[in-house]
């Protein structure tokens, strides 16, 4: 088994050691410190809440190393979303969701480039991007443009939580016509990955 290497970072030394303690029994992963030569994979960084210090705290860890980043927090809202995938964040988690079997499944994404949202964030940033095109832009004959149709199917579905086998039998695509599709869009808009894809169409109400 490949095991991924994760740092853990917290504000306060109790909360990290409480997640470093719970992750290091499993076979999974493997728990790395600031003085190991050993670069992470992923990066676990808790927080209470996403202000400026947090943010300043993910753009650091982003400048310093490859490492996948996953945001743990106490408190998200749809705001705190957008905040943290912007700064290269790929997968969030509350606080009281932060079970030992869900972070590792975060961190297993993350380790291959998937993000991960609590799927009531994006439902909601959904909701309100339909507003918006329904009672500002679509009275006054304006559309987005920026994504192919397909590369909007593809991004909702994503912003559904659905997973790229999922998509592909959903679409009737192979799993590498999903992967493609993603990284075209990624590539062309200059994103990160596709968490960032996702929060982006949202942002500029492509989807």
């Amino acid at each position: 088994m490949t095991r991924t290497t994760v740092r853990v970072y917290a504000r306060d030394p109790i909360s990290e050691a409480g997640v470093s303690s719970a992750l290091r029994p499993r076979p999974e992963v493997r728990v790395v410190t600031p003085d190991e030569s050993e670069p992470p994979d992923v990066v676990l960084v808790i927080v209470d809440a996403v202000d400026d210090e947090a943010l300043n705290t993910l753009r650091f860890v982003r400048r310093n190393g490859e490492a996948r980043v996953i945001l743990i927090a106490s408190h998200l809202d749809d705001q705190d979303l957008v905040r943290a995938v912007e700064c290269g964040v790929v997968g969030l988690i509350r606080r009281s969701d932060a079970t030992t079997d869900h972070l590792l499944s975060v961190i297993s994404s993350a380790a291959v480039g998937e993000g991960t949202v609590p799927p009531d964030l994006l439902g909601r940033l959904l909701d309100q991007v339909g507003r918006l095109q329904r009672t500002v832009l679509d009275p006054r004959g304006i559309t987005f443009t920026g994504l192919a149709s397909r590369e909007i199917e593809v991004l909702k579905l994503v912003a559904e939580g659905w997973d790229t086998a999922q998509i592909a039998t959903k679409l009737s695509y192979s799993e590498r016509t999903v992967k493609n599709v993603l990284h075209d869009v990624t590539t062309r808009l200059q994103l990160r990955n596709r968490s960032h894809a996702v929060a982006y169409a949202m942002r500029e109400g492509l989807i």
